[in-house]
């Protein structure tokens, strides 16, 4: 998932928890209630970023995890 700004992303179907790990701030934001379509379309989309802030961002209620946190 090669994208500028973000760095990593897990989603749990049976929870619907979207995690999207962003490059600059090295910050991780839990986003609730995602429908796997919705995931589906961001991990297939040719522009990640675009796509998070046109379909994720701000639709979704979210909270900030961690910050500087390793993804791998």
């Amino acid at each position: 998932m090669p994208s500028t700004t973000i760095r990593k992303t897990e989603y749990d179907p049976d929870s619907r928890m979207l995690s999207v790990w962003f490059v600059a701030s090295g910050k991780r934001y839990e986003f609730e209630d995602v429908p796997p379509e919705t995931f589906a379309a961001f991990k297939a989309a040719f522009a990640k970023g675009r796509y998070f802030n046109e379909h994720i961002r701000n639709h979704f209620r979210y909270r900030q995890i961690a910050s500087c946190d390793d993804p791998d």
